[in-house]
């Protein structure tokens, strides 16, 4: 009997893992038995055992007998522990592929417990696998696991031959592997092949999933995706070729990458009705990215530290961002000695942003990194993409009239560029950069995409998370427009000024010189909150990073809310004169610390003080006036008068080459 077996089927559930189905009554009167084939497979496989048996036992009549009668009777399951059965199709299944990078696609290797259900000509054991592999010039120094189960041998295969096992756990059938495993899945890979490049003799990476196809084939098209191809199309292509038969799960990639579940999915929401609008509401509390595996993050920690030109960091890292200090009376006066820019203090959640050649990594308060699809091409879009470039910023949610809640990252500052330093840069060069060589490459290479520029587009920018921007900075006299015309349209909160200098180098963690001033009421300081003994408040601050209690310090919580419900959270608050107590504002998720006692003294500062915005925008006014700020706004609007007639003559050049000949 001749049938069709699909080599890319996922292996049949364990027994314990069979859904319970209702009984199906079956009318045996008219309906006639058809074998399907894999009950022929099944009844061929027993033939096979029953006859080895005959070779070994001594009672050859008794055996001869009972094999009969079984040909004639219902096949019933061979007890677990006694015969154990291949995955489905796993026998007629290839091997393994060609090498991609250096990198095996291959089935899963079945120990020697499976050997009963294996004819000796397809045995394919770890020995197997090493004995093939050497004999083809390879030898395999990692091993990466991604079936979903440990039936099928032991890592220990692996392990007392020197060889590393990864088990990446990825279900099968009509599941993808999520995007966590394949983080970690790409991050092993590149991590092994690079300590391979100093080696004089290079090993091999062996990837298996049951048949080397689907869950393997999706993870090596990833790390293709994220270290040397840009086309999905591309990395599909190159694997079907080095391991046949064609890869049939393109549909499970969109354009950029990122795997799509289907609808019949475990944790996958059915699909909305075609007359349902589904409204996503957005929020600065959302978790964004994908989770890395521990020793990512401690590399990417790492290259952060060096790209800041800071020593390694002893036990547990810090953020290493730049921080603004309050506004007070006394460093106010820091803008009659150096010369400041203003821009408007967002509402937002602080990020700064690693972008390396495998991803785009997010870096929360808490110094902790998630990895975010984006795409950073370099100014030259025939170079490819940016690989350890350093930008900070704020992420920030628009209310765009007609089209709901937009996210958007606003990046003011960059540190580092293609693994070079900028920090020692004065702030105007470092923010001109961010300009010219993240966001407009960004923009010019989306409008090739869309315009069709390049036939096949290979990225879709629409599809990314959130966009990306360049930071506005305004001179320093023009901070009452910003205060009364600019910030009241903004689409955004916002919660006062920031003023930067100009000539300022990057400075990390505190900086003095770094201003920001904020509306009088908006004043506020990030506390731990607790609940102790008889329901009593405990309010925390960290001095030289340990816990230290203000006594006596009281907070009052809005809306009747439950005190108890966010003990051990950070509260950010602000102070009422008039009650004499700390005002809830929200909850900062984004943060695991509070402020340290020295910030909480400059903010109480700058309470004090109040600085209203009159008084604020009276001061301004009489420093703008300074020599050195009006010889900066002569310079200021010199160049924007030069850049403006440039702009000019290269568009009334490109109107004369349209004119036709006269």
């Amino acid at each position: 009997m001749i049938f069709s077996m699909d080599l890319n089927a996922s292996p049949l559930p364990e027994e314990d893992e069979q859904p319970y189905e209702e009984p199906v009554e079956v009318d045996y009167a008219q309906e006639e038995l058809v074998e399907s084939a894999v009950a022929t497979l099944h009844r061929e496989r027993e033939e096979r055992r029953m006859k080895l048996k005959r070779e070994q036992q001594d009672e050859d009549s008794r055996l001869h007998s009972q094999q009969i009668r079984n040909d004639h009777a219902p096949q019933i399951k061979v007890a677990r522990g006694r015969i154990k059965e291949t995955p489905q199709g796993w026998l007629d299944c290839p091997g393994f592929g060609e090498p991609i990078d250096r990198i095996i696609p291959s089935k899963v290797p079945l120990d020697e417990t499976f050997n009963e259900s294996v004819p000796p000509g397809k045995r394919y054991s770890s020995k197997q696998v090493i004995g093939k592999q050497r004999k083809a010039g390879r030898d395999i120094g990692l091993v990466i696991d991604l079936t979903n189960t440990s039936r099928y041998y032991s890592p220990a295969e692996w392990t007392k031959q020197g060889t590393k096992h990864v088990k990446i756990p990825c279900k099968g059938r009509d599941t993808v592997p999520d995007n966590e495993s394949v983080n970690e899945f790409v991050y092993e890979v590149m991590m092994f092949l690079e300590r391979q490049k100093q080696s004089k003799s290079p090993k091999y990476v062996l990837v298996h999933c049951t048949h080397g196809h689907n869950r393997t084939g999706f993870m090596i098209i990833h790390y293709l995706m994220r270290t040397h191809i840009s086309s999905v199309a591309e990395a599909i292509n190159i694997f079907a070729k080095r391991r046949p038969p064609e890869w049939k799960r393109p549909s499970d990639l969109d354009l950029n990458g990122e795997a799509k579940l289907d609808d019949e999915d475990d944790n996958a929401d059915l699909a909305p009705a075609h007359n349902e609008v589904e409204v996503k509401v957005i929020t600065n509390d959302d978790v964004l990215g994908d989770a890395l595996p521990y020793d990512q993050q401690e590399a990417l920690r790492i290259v952060c530290y060096r790209l800041l030109e800071l020593p390694p960091a002893r036990g547990h890292a810090q953020f290493p961002g730049s921080h603004p200090v309050s506004l007070n009376s006394d460093n106010l006066q820091l803008l009659r000695q150096r010369y400041y820019y203003a821009t408007w203090k967002a509402d937002g959640t602080r990020y700064m942003m690693l972008i390396m050649r495998d991803g785009c990594f997010l870096i929360d308060r808490n110094f902790s990194f998630r990895r975010v699809q984006m795409r950073f091409p370099r100014r030259n879009l025939n170079e490819g993409l940016h690989d350890m470039t350093l930008i900070d910023g704020e992420m920030i949610i628009d209310t765009v009239p007609g089209s709901g809640l937009k996210r958007r990252y606003l990046a003011y500052d960059l540190m580092a560029l293609d693994s070079v330093s900028k920090t020692k840069l004065p702030f105007s060069e470092r923010w001109r950069l961010i300009e010219d060589e993240i966001i407009r490459p960004r923009y010019c290479e989306r409008k090739q995409f869309e315009s069709g520029a390049k036939s096949n587009p290979i990225y879709k920018y629409d599809m990314e998370l959130f966009s990306a921007r360049r930071k506005d900075f305004w001179l320093l006299s023009t901070a009452k427009r910003v205060l009364k015309k600019f910030i009241p349209s903004l689409c955004h909160d916002a919660d006062g000024l920031i003023f930067q200098g100009w000539d300022d180098p990057y400075v990390t963690r505190t900086h003095e010189g770094l201003l920001k001033w904020k509306y009088p009421e908006m004043n506020s300081v990030d506390f731990l909150f607790e609940v102790g003994n008889d329901n009593r408040q405990l309010v925390f601050l960290y001095e030289r990073g340990k816990k230290k209690l203000m006594d006596g310090s009281r907070m009052v919580f809005p809306n009747e809310e439950d005190p108890s419900s966010i003990s051990g959270r950070i509260v950010e608050c602000s102070w009422s004169k008039e009650d004499q107590c700390w005002v809830c504002m929200r909850v900062r998720s984004d943060k695991s610390t509070p402020n340290d006692i020295n910030t909480y003294r400059k903010v109480m500062r700058s309470i004090t003080d109040n600085i209203t915005e009159d008084k604020l925008l009276e001061e301004i006014n009489e420093i703008s006036n300074l020599p050195m700020y009006d010889d900066r706004e002569k310079m200021a609007q010199q160049q924007a008068h030069a850049k403006m007639a440039q702009h000019q003559a290269h568009a009334k050049m490109a109107q004369h080459r349209r004119m036709p000949p006269q």
